[in-house]
């Protein structure tokens, strides 16, 4: 009998014990995932991103555009080789700008379509990262 319970008592250790360590795996694991998706802070957005200056150019009509951008890339290392592309990135925008009316930048749907143009074509440019966002931060239309 005494054996009997002593056996029982050791199989409900080993039990728990093994349910406690499944547990503690699982919230390791799901804490890694968590620490993975966590957004950028403002300091590591400021650090991976590039201040295109002042661009004035011609719209498509007889109106111009006076424009500046930041664009945030995926790492620091992104935004060096993005500093260095600087010549390609004002002629994409340059170009982009020229097709564009004034009309096509009413809204707010308007300018993102513009901003997600730029990263769609600057993406391919990049070797060491990627673009993650297009930041209009001034404009004026005459």
């Amino acid at each position: 009998m005494k054996n009997k319970v002593l056996t029982v008592s050791l199989i409900i250790l080993v039990c728990i014990t093994l349910v406690g360590v499944v547990g503690l795996i699982l919230m390791l694991q799901l804490n890694k995932g968590e620490a993975k998706d966590k957004e950028p802070s403002i300091d590591e957005i400021l650090e991976s991103s590039v201040d295109v200056p002042e661009i004035t150019t011609n719209l498509s009509g007889r109106q111009f555009i006076r424009i500046s951008l930041k664009i945030q890339t995926s790492t620091k290392k992104a935004a060096e080789e993005l500093t260095k592309r600087d010549f390609q990135v004002n002629n994409i925008v340059i170009q982009e700008l020229s097709e564009k009316t004034a009309k096509d930048f009413e809204g707010k749907t308007g300018k993102q379509a513009f901003e997600d143009a730029i990263k769609a074509q600057l993406n391919p440019l990049m070797k060491d990262g990627k673009i993650e966002k297009v930041y209009i931060v001034s404009y004026i239309i005459q």
